[in-house]
């Protein structure tokens, strides 16, 4: 265990709580005849233990005093106002009545889950420590909880555990290398006391993939699993690692590789195995990292492994030799479904690749996937060996630039799908939205990574021509027994909240446009809402809190600009806990939003050149935070708007001296004289053109 820097942590230490023993469930059981009844985990419900509900992961709850024939008497309960954080796209967790939840930079709070009350915050000051790596700008979409701890992981890599009653950290490890291009953005897995943690990363620079386990109750290794082989003249740690070179060419290792496991993994202790969903290759184009084909395991996959030892058991692959950032990194969600006439343990998956799968997770047997989006670069999955059959266009061959759909924001993405068994339906947050690839210039053996810039992916830029179709959003209703649709319904935008399903025959999602809709599970009528005043990307939770059902989600909205519908200004939104119950009596307050004067800088006269250069600087630097063409929606705030960039010592203070770290914003000591001079003349250019219109 490498020891951290100690930091000083800010925190509020307040109320005790009565932690109470996590019970783990069996895996869902039943007939072929009727949907699988739920655990005993989720019949009890009290609480909401996992990031996934229970052990399932199914984002289900048996709670049911909340129902279709009561939902429109829901009422606010309390909310609370939290700070301006760069995300709040965060799941709570609710344990005898105490809500933990994550907000921005791994801030963890505790609150009474009856009034709102804050009980304590812990503050890990990830600025201080994280370098470069808060251009990734992102904070942490949830937490695990374990015999009275809370366990959390940092933007630099940090595995945390706080004590649940009083907010006071229990011990602390680094699970990433230095200067590595390793950052976390997932939520922990416990089981029994361990506690499993992966990373992102591979769209950042020369990244290898692993996941590690830690003892819950001192934070010493367990074990860890590289989920793709690194040089062959180091030797292999494994069989495993052995096995997946043999489907690599070229030079892989001295690219990283990627598989990050950044997301979505699963617990099964029925088979007492650990699933890790795999991400993309790094860099994103095969014909960079193993120029000459080969299914690269374990990008793109699920990969079981043995939860004592970290040994591996098996894999299925959605995609051999990912090529197109289709990660399967989305939820792993365990149930039970009626398979050639048998009860049959499964795993329900949607990945990005526009596919929803059923796998048989005794042994990772293909059993069916079917299209949830439109779907070009395969026509279907093929049923004797379980790979799809890619299309002509698929890869992009020939120098030639194709428009492939699902793009990189996936048919289904990291917001939150749930499965009932009460229904037999899965809800899925999809998405239709193309992406256009096409080689990078010149010879491919001399591509290199330019270090932790976002999308350095080894894909060129499209020409101007190049059309993209239309894209749109639904919130889907998909029936994994026949792979086939029950219900949808359209939303505006590209990008929406997760999911939670309930015994009550309810769906809860928030959306972009600032509501919590509850839905009938059988039928997609929309039987209440809720004006949240804010987006909302975070998925909702339920539990019991003093005899009484709440339902709970975190309002806000971190927008890049790609996902259409409405914006949120970052400095004038709220971001805001809210919590539902039937006698609930609260009300928010107006919004106070005006919009924001577009600044301008007298006197100062645009060089088209230097602006141009600014143009690079921020396509490459700035962009993914700010919006593309400066237009922000959420993720940071609009350029064109702020006293910042029309002053030159205000800009040098922000990007040379890291004066805003503390807020969330980067520095960049590496931009020069001339790229900085660049910057500030696209900024004011750009707020000119705006103030034309």
């Amino acid at each position: 265990m490498r020891p951290v820097p100690q930091l000083r942590p800010r925190h509020i230490p307040l109320l005790a709580l009565r932690a109470a023993p996590l019970v783990l469930a069996l895996a869902v059981l039943g007939s072929c005849s009727r949907p699988a009844p739920w655990s005993a985990q989720e019949a009890s419900a009290d609480n909401w233990l996992h990031y996934g509900g229970s052990v399932s992961e199914n984002h289900f709850s048996a709670l049911d005093e909340i129902n279709a024939g009561n939902v429109a008497d829901l009422k606010l309960r309390w909310f609370l106002d939290l700070d301006t954080f760069p995300s709040v796209n965060s799941a709570p967790l609710a344990v005898d009545g105490i809500l933990y939840f994550s907000a921005g930079f791994s801030v963890i709070h505790a609150v009474d889950a009856q009034t709102g009350k804050l009980l304590w915050k812990y503050d890990p000051e990830v600025h201080k420590v994280a370098g470069s790596k808060l251009r990734i700008g992102w904070g942490v979409r949830g937490i695990a909880f374990r015999d009275g701890q809370v366990f959390t992981g940092t933007l630099d890599g940090r595995l945390l555990a706080i004590d649940a009653k009083t907010g006071k950290l229990n011990w602390s490890t680094q699970t990433t290398e230095p200067d590595d291009a390793r950052y976390i953005s997932g939520p922990p897995y416990v089981f029994g006391n361990t506690v499993v943690i992966g990373h992102g990363g591979a769209d950042y620079g020369a990244t290898r993939g692993y996941v590690t386990a830690y003892d819950t109750r001192t934070g010493q290794q367990k074990w860890r699993f590289f989920t793709v082989p690194g040089d062959p003249a180091k030797g292999f740690e494994n069989e495993a690692m052995k096995m997946a070179a043999k489907t690599w060419t070229g030079e892989w290792w001295k690219y990283g590789g990627g598989g990050t496991v950044w997301h979505a993994m699963a617990y099964d202790p029925q088979f007492n195995r650990i699933y890790l969903g795999t991400g993309n290759g790094s860099p994103w184009n095969q014909r960079i990292r193993s120029p000459q084909g080969g299914d690269n395991l374990f990008l793109s996959a699920i990969v079981a492994l043995d939860a004592d030892t970290g040994a591996y058991a098996w894999h299925y692959q959605t995609n051999p030799g990912e090529t197109w950032d289709y990660n399967s990194t989305m939820d792993i969600e365990l149930a039970t479904l009626p398979v050639d006439g048998k009860p049959t343990p499964v795993i329900l998956h949607a990945p990005k690749n526009g596919f929803f799968y059923v796998l048989d997770r005794r042994n990772g047997k293909f059993i069916s996937a079917e299209k949830i989006v439109p779907v070009n670069w395969a026509s279907h999955i093929d049923k004797a060996t379980g790979r799809p059959v890619e299309t002509a266009e698929a890869r992009y061959p020939g120098g030639k630039t194709q428009v492939i759909w699902p793009g990189p924001i996936g048919g289904h993405n990291v917001a939150a799908m749930s499965f009932s068994p009460q229904t037999g339906l899965a809800y899925i947050p999809i998405t239709h939205a193309a992406r256009a690839f096409v080689d990078p210039a010149g010879d491919l053996r001399q591509w290199k990574s330019k270090g932790n810039r976002i999308y350095d992916t080894g894909t060129g830029n499209a020409p101007p021509e190049v059309k993209l179709p239309q894209g749109w959003s639904a919130l889907l209703a998909w029936n994994p027994e026949t792979q086939k649709e029950a219900w949808r319904v359209p939303l505006p935008g590209l990008v929406q909240g997760g999911t939670l399903a309930t015994a009550g025959g309810l769906v809860f999602q928030g959306n972009v446009l600032g509501k919590v809709v509850a839905y009938d599970a059988k039928n997609g009528k929309p039987l209440w809402n809720f004006d949240a005043q804010v987006g909302i990307q975070a998925q909702p939770i339920t539990y019991r809190a003093g005899g009484k059902q709440m339902v709970t989600i975190i309002a806000g909205w971190r927008g890049t600009g790609y996902g259409g519908g409405p914006t949120w200004e970052y400095r004038q939104q709220p971001r805001r806990v809210l919590t539902f119950a039937l006698d609930g009596q609260a009300a928010l307050p107006a919004p106070q939003r005006t919009e924001l004067p577009l600044v301008d800088a007298p006197g100062f006269t645009v060089d088209p050149a230097k602006a141009k250069v600014g143009q690079e600087v921020y396509g490459t630097r700035c962009m993914i935070c700010h919006g593309p063409a400066l237009r922000a929606s959420g993720a940071a705030p609009d350029l064109r708007r702020s006293p910042i960039p029309p002053s030159r010592e205000a800009l040098v203070a922000v990007l040379r001296e890291g004066v805003l770290r503390p807020a969330g914003m980067p520095s960049f000591e590496d931009l020069s004289d001339a790229q900085i001079n660049g910057l500030q003349h696209y900024v004011v250019q750009q707020s000119r053109a705006a103030a034309s219109k």
